[in-house]
């Protein structure tokens, strides 16, 4: 393909240059063939799917709806509407693969625990509007370690704290747990030879080290390659909050009051008023 261009921009006053130029490269594709001239009569339908909110889900005039496919419909997508490529590339996995495969699982944080050991540290990566500590501290309650479990958020001159309760916590078997790594930047070199340095066989065997850190080039590699790393999504929609909220419950909990069926319509109604208001 080449940006040579078979004829000027047909619609300068809301068509980049550069979006005409990529319709004129598709062209070049023998499926595409005759899609540049296409696009110059139909401009109306063309605007109208720059123009929308919902662009991905906006049909292509004729004949190129019925006798594109799904990903080649993409194709134009990218040249319109650049922006709208990730929800559209979320339903063509959805209609190809199924709708289970652009759902995140249920957080399962007991399962991420089993896979560590007191020399494998467990990283958090952080994302905007979901917090972690929720779900670590209810773990840690189940596994009967509350009082076991100790937290400093790094920052400036958090580093001494934070090297004294890692050398208790090895030594007695506690969970400690280092917030937002990505705020001690200068600290993280001591934090590498700190995990380096633990001997599985002279450490506590209850000992854990939990992470939580945005992404960061600054994050010590030698300890995401060695960790068990974890993400957790801020939930989207009704029905993934309301999933979130009750993967947290457990039947005893769901069923210890005297009156269940008008407890468990109040805890509904609440977990739904909470996904709403997310």
């Amino acid at each position: 393909m080449n940006n040579a261009t078979p004829a000027p921009n047909p619609a300068p006053d809301w068509l980049t240059d550069k979006a005409w130029v990529e319709v004129c490269n598709l062209d070049g594709l023998p499926t595409f063939k005759g899609f540049a001239q296409s696009f110059i009569e139909e401009l109306a339908v063309y605007k109208e799917l720059f123009d929308s909110n919902e662009a991905q889900d906006m049909p292509l005039a004729e004949p190129w709806q019925s006798a594109l496919t799904s990903f080649q419909k993409l194709c134009i997508l990218r040249c319109l509407r650049p922006d709208k490529v990730t929800i559209a590339v979320q339903g063509f996995v959805s209609e190809h693969l199924g709708q289970r495969f652009i759902e995140p699982p249920p957080f399962d944080l007991t399962t991420c625990y089993r896979e560590s050991a007191p020399a494998t540290p467990l990283i958090f990566v952080l994302s905007s509007g979901a917090d972690p500590m929720a779900d670590l501290l209810k773990l840690a309650d189940d596994m009967k370690f509350n009082k076991k479990f100790e937290k400093v958020s790094l920052g400036q001159g958090q580093g001494p704290k934070a090297e004294k309760l890692l050398e208790m916590g090895m030594d007695r078997g506690i969970w400690v747990c280092l917030q937002n790594c990505h705020l001690a930047v200068s600290w993280m070199p001591t934090l590498e030879r700190i995990v380096e340095g633990i001997e599985a066989d002279k450490v506590h065997k209850d000992f854990r080290l939990w992470l939580t850190s945005m992404p960061s080039p600054d994050f010590p590699v030698a300890i995401l390659q060695n960790g068990v790393k974890m993400t957790l999504e801020p939930p989207k929609g009704l029905k993934s909050n309301l999933v979130r909220q009750y993967t947290r419950f457990t039947d005893h909990y769901l069923n210890a009051s005297s009156k269940p069926e008008q407890w468990r319509k109040l805890l509904f109604g609440l977990c739904l008023f909470h996904a709403v208001i997310q």
